[in-house]
């Protein structure tokens, strides 16, 4: 039975370090600058034979109002209603601060089960703390060190009782089942259908642009709910967050990644971790969507995300958003569309969703966009289409013939896909030109419809597929020497 963990307390008392152990990897940022996670995090967390869901939160502010602090408190707020136990750690060696107080006397209001955990309670020096951890009444506090692994086999022991519990619970609460089949299933007419892509491997989206592109909001959009942080300020989102749900009837995987600016304006320690892990998450992706904002478009850093991704071989999904408060949306579009081509040649095709990510308006052309991008992603051209093509393109415009050498293009096959990964067995490959190459990858866009993703064209001479290739002559002198010998 699995159930869920809020860890929650102040800001640096250890919250991500202990998620990251929790889940047995670096999914979280830490640092020791206070406030780095802002977003909730979930992760499939193990201890022992314990598994459950543990959910990172924002240190917990003592502010009300409508500034950044607060909008997080209110987030962490909603994850303590949410989780069934709530694991509030305090630092052991900083002690009791008042802020501690306010915040134990909300999870007795909201939380079902608390355990109360003092971090960094390795050593003599944490004692103090630890001793007064007593004062906030929510029983004895455990000794942790989620630096380094001390204090978890008590921390398990504190969940494994709680986890009976709602084990039991679930049991009672659940509707009888019958095993009895109805007659169309005892005769094979029923057979269950199993959704591509599935629950346990959804599409794996990743949502990439310049800060303050709205980025979360469209997330928030999609998932129908307010579950990332959002506002006016830009940089909110600090870390790559994954949020799974079904989109319009397909089970996906979102990654909600920080905003990336120009390398020579990345300064901050935090801020260099923010963006790997958003290149990390296009890398993990399967379809990338770069928003874009409708206001000032195509700024070199969009045009540098988009080519990271078809470097990385991912399906592109462009969509320019706030596009409802945009005037001139017929000549804007056009003028887009002519900017797109010309900026982007690579991605030549690739779908291009104007959208509200505030409003939801679009949001679903951009889901048939996804989906589309998806499967020209994944699609495979056979080998006889592939050379009765290859052959008429070269009737079109035949190669090159360098030093009066023509180059002789003799077969073509499909190696791979996601992306689409093409081989051309061929005579001088490093001879031929890269406007070919390009000719040859535009046509295979335009014929077999792929319109947008990325295409690997490997050119290879003859001697890269002969492994027999000069053994002749070799065992031929190995021959002669041996019979001058005898």
């Amino acid at each position: 039975m699995s159930f869920s963990l809020a860890i929650v307390g102040r800001p640096n008392v250890g919250k991500s370090t202990l998620f990251n152990r929790l889940v047995g990897r670096r999914l979280a940022l830490v640092d020791d600058q206070p406030g780095v996670t802002r977003d909730l995090r979930e992760g499939e967390a193990r201890l022992g034979d314990l598994r459950f869901t543990v959910v990172d939160t924002a240190g917990l502010e003592n502010e009300t109002d409508e500034s950044l602090p607060a909008r997080m408190r209110r987030l962490t707020e909603r994850a303590v209603d949410e989780a069934d136990i709530c694991l509030f750690m305090i630092d052991a060696r900083a002690g009791i601060l008042p802020d501690d107080r306010v915040f134990a006397e909300i999870l007795r209001k909201r939380a079902g089960h608390v355990i109360l955990a003092a971090n960094k309670a390795e050593g003599s020096a944490a004692d103090a703390g630890v001793y007064e951890a007593y004062e906030l009444g929510l029983g004895e506090p455990l000794r942790l060190s989620a630096e380094h692994g001390e204090g978890l086999n008590e921390l398990y022991s504190a969940l494994l009782p709680l986890s009976e519990g709602f084990e039991a619970r679930a049991a009672a609460e659940a509707p009888e089942t019958s095993v009895a089949l109805t007659e169309a299933e005892q005769e094979g007419a029923v057979a269950p259908s199993v959704p591509q892509p599935t629950r346990d491997k959804p599409l794996q989206i990743a949502v990439v642009g310049r800060p303050n592109a709205g980025k979360s909001t469209l997330v928030n959009a999609i998932l129908g709910e307010d579950r990332l942080l959002t506002g006016p300020e830009a940089g909110i989102t600090r870390d790559a967050i994954s949020v799974q749900m079904d989109w319009e009837g397909v089970p996906v995987r979102v990654f909600d990644t920080a905003g990336m600016r120009k390398r020579a304006k990345v300064q901050g320690k935090l801020e260099k971790l923010s963006v790997s892990d958003g290149i990390r998450a296009v890398k993990f992706a399967e379809v990338v969507i770069l928003l874009l904002d409708a206001a000032i478009p195509f700024e070199v850093q969009d045009l540098k995300i988009a080519d990271l991704a078809e470097r990385e071989g991912r399906a592109v999904v462009v969509a320019v958003n706030k596009w409802d408060i945009e005037d001139e949306k017929q000549d804007k579009l056009r003028w887009l569309r002519e900017q797109f081509e010309l900026v982007l040649p690579q991605l030549r095709g690739a779908p291009l969703v104007t959208i509200s990510a505030r409003t939801g308006k679009g949001l679903d052309r951009l889901q048939k966009a996804v989906m589309q991008a998806h499967d020209v992603w994944n699609r495979r051209v056979t080998t006889g289409q592939l050379n009765r093509w290859l052959e008429g393109m070269i009737e079109r415009h035949p190669p090159p013939a360098p030093q009066g050498r023509r180059i002789k293009l003799r077969y073509m096959t499909q190696a791979k896909t996601r992306p689409p990964g093409f081989v051309v067995m061929c005579s001088h490959p490093d001879k031929l030109p890269e406007s070919y190459a390009r000719y040859l990858v535009n046509g295979l866009r335009e014929d077999f419809d792929m319109p947008g993703t990325p295409i690997r064209l490997t050119m290879r001479g003859q001697g890269d597929r002969n492994p027999y290739k000069g053994r002749k002559k070799k065992n031929a002198g190995a021959l002669k020497k041996h019979l001058g010998k005898s």
